[in-house]
């Protein structure tokens, strides 16, 4: 998509108020980072209240009483039984045991809210409406911003603007009225920090901003220190850490695949490439593991650079790598052969044509700090 072509967000003049260097991102002019400086931004979302544009995601209600089942179908993660209220992550998968994307599923009663990504909205929809045809209504929210607010201090600021937010807990959804506007609300984000995501309509969404700015814990936050963000707290992006090619199992996400759906029943099974997916959950035997990997020294791995093993055999591939700023080491994730998967295991980078140590290390690389109640 060329400059001319890029589609922009309601809060696009605000993000040039503020200083923000804007680039390209899923076929939309996006702030990477504001004055402040990606690492500055990355460590204030830590300690206090980093605020996200994130309307480039697809928005979607689903409407009627098949809804749900017809939804299931097509992800391995149970939606009947998505108490009201409630919000679940989910993948779709395709017929061959490939993730097409991942997405967020909340019940709100009368109809489901759905998020999906960016870069896959348009395969998403399109998805959905050949699986689900007339059974179901796809509104598709093309006039509404989203917002995320995160960090340890996002709580206390939206507690200010209507207290029922603070009786929120991780995952919880519902509609709120926050400054006179009707938002779709969760508990829940894409840094391992607690917070909240709000869905606003777009005609609101800059004095919504405006206002939220206006708390000093509060500074809005670029995609550069998103990123890190979500990698030091283990979470996967679409097309880098997972896509087609990778299956549930491959990508260390079985804890995305409801115990229903996976065992004996009348549940089980019943999504696309279910018969590969719980094929490899079965034997355990796939070739390769997404996992995370620790360096030495400071030097960042990055993304598409090759792991090899200690006689230079190549085992694997980074797919999303930096310098970790509250890790304070080099933290990267990517897939690598079966059987140097575990926790421990010493493999090695090979950046410019030198080897670099790195141990395959749990995730998430910081704790998550979501609030459970």
């Amino acid at each position: 998509m060329s400059e001319q072509n890029l589609l922009k967000t309601p809060l696009f003049a605000l993000h040039v108020e503020l200083g923000a260097k804007m680039v390209p991102f899923a076929g939309y002019e996006m702030p990477v980072q504001y004055p402040m400086g990606v690492k500055k931004e990355h460590e204030h979302t830590r300690e206090a209240a980093g605020l996200f544009d994130v309307s480039h995601m697809g928005q979607l209600k689903l409407h009627g009483p098949q809804a749900a089942s017809l939804l299931e179908q097509l992800v391995p993660v149970d939606i009947q039984d998505l108490p009201l209220g409630k919000q679940r992550y989910a993948l779709f998968t395709n017929d061959q045991g490939g993730i097409l994307d991942d997405l967020m599923v909340a019940n709100f009663g009368d109809h489901l809210f759905v998020v999906v990504n960016a870069a896959c909205k348009d395969q998403d929809i399109a998805h959905l409406r050949s699986h689900i045809g007339e059974q179901a209504t796809i509104e598709v929210l093309d006039d509404r911003a989203l917002l995320a607010i995160q960090g340890p201090k996002a709580a206390e600021v939206m507690a200010r603007i209507n207290p029922e937010l603070a009786r929120m807990v991780f995952m919880d959804a519902g509609v709120y009225e926050l400054l006179g506007i009707e938002c779709m609300v969760s508990r829940s984000g894409y840094t391992g920090e607690d917070g909240y995501e709000i869905s606003v309509p777009a005609a609101d969404a800059e004095r919504f901003s405006r206002e939220l700015l206006k708390h000093e814990e509060v500074a809005f936050i670029g995609l550069g220190a998103r990123d890190s963000l979500r990698l030091e707290s283990g979470l996967c992006l679409y097309g880098h850490d997972i896509d087609t090619t990778t299956s549930p199992v491959e990508a260390s996400l079985l804890w995305a695949i409801s115990k229903s759906r996976r065992q004996d029943g009348e549940r089980a099974g019943g999504f696309p490439g279910a018969a590969t997916i719980l094929e490899q959950i079965r034997t355990k035997e796939v070739s390769r593991k997404r996992v995370g990997l620790k360096g030495e020294g400071r030097a960042p791995v990055r993304e598409g650079t090759e792991l090899v093993d200690a006689d230079g055999k190549v085992i694997g591939q980074v797919t999303s790598g930096t310098f970790g700023p509250t890790a304070q080491v080099p933290v990267a994730m990517g897939y690598v052969a079966t059987e140097y998967a575990a926790v421990g295991s010493e493999v090695f980078a090979m950046v410019r044509g030198k080897p670099l140590k790195m141990t395959v290390a749990a995730m998430p690389f910081v704790p998550q700090r979501y609030y459970r109640g």
